[in-house]
């Protein structure tokens, strides 16, 4: 299974699980990913969502092999939800949702943490968010919720850098709550996560949505204005470059550009 399930103690465990790709997310993985958001969301018996990634990585953010297809084949078939579905899933969630970074966060990877209401992060785990590197607009209206949460200078060069950012200059920013030692971190999690779900659900819900309300037509604009810049790059002179670059194991070198891009 791409992504297991599990309950205990009404907290509702996600764990991605394609670690053989560094829990990548590929079309199947962003429909049952927001699958497993939206059943949730409905079911009684759950208090809070806690998301985790198996083996080394949280997650490599998009498959960019199937993201090469998708730019290239006219043919290709994408998911029920994909990744505007799995946004949505997020955006609307109304439960408490809890992110364990278990390693590296890339892209998606990364860019959840603007949903999370609660987010702890292994000590030797690393953040980026590569759109500049790969020809893109940033994506999951991080170009709202991230100066909101890290303020404008540290959004700005985590969205424009593309450079890695370490667990503890993740908490330093605010992106996340806690570094915990790797084998400590779902313990660390689930301790969090547990605590919440003894509250009543109904409070948990009236809190989250008393705090999210007033942001939501600006998170969704943001996440308009993004999809409508991702869908007119992608497959763009720089975003075939970097995925080209990607698909041959090579840096890509966009001096060769033409003027503008």
């Amino acid at each position: 299974m791409i992504l297991t399930v599990s309950d205990q103690d009404r907290v509702r465990t996600l764990v991605l699980n394609r670690p053989d790709a560094l829990n990548a997310f590929n079309e199947a993985l962003y429909d049952a990913t927001a699958d497993a958001l939206l059943e949730a969301a409905t079911d009684p018996q759950v208090a809070v969502v806690l998301l985790t990634g198996a083996g080394r990585a949280f997650s490599a953010g998009t498959d960019l092999l199937e993201m090469h297809r998708m730019a290239t084949d006219p043919t290709f078939e994408r998911g029920k939800h994909g990744f505007i579905g799995l946004v949505d899933a997020l955006v609307d969630f109304p439960k408490p949702l809890v992110v364990a970074v278990n390693g590296i966060g890339l892209g998606i990877g990364a860019t959840i943490l603007g949903f999370a209401d609660l987010a702890f992060i292994a000590a030797d785990a690393r953040l980026k968010c590569p759109f500049t590197s790969l020809g893109v607009a940033p994506e999951a209206a991080s170009s709202y919720l991230f100066p909101a949460l890290v303020g404008r200078q540290d959004a700005a060069w985590m969205l424009l850098s593309a450079e890695w950012v370490s667990a503890e200059e993740a908490r330093e920013m605010g992106l996340v709550r806690q570094v915990c030692p790797a084998d400590r971190l779902l313990d660390v999690a689930r301790e969090h996560a547990s605590l919440l779900a003894r509250r009543p659900i109904s409070s948990l819900v009236a809190v989250k949505r008393a705090m999210t309300e007033p942001h939501r037509a600006a998170i969704r604009d943001a996440r308009d204005r993004e999809n409508a810049a991702f869908a007119e790059l992608m497959g763009g002179p720089a975003n075939l470059e970097a995925l080209s670059a990607f698909a041959e194991g090579r840096e890509p070198d966009f001096t060769g550009l033409p003027p503008g891009w």
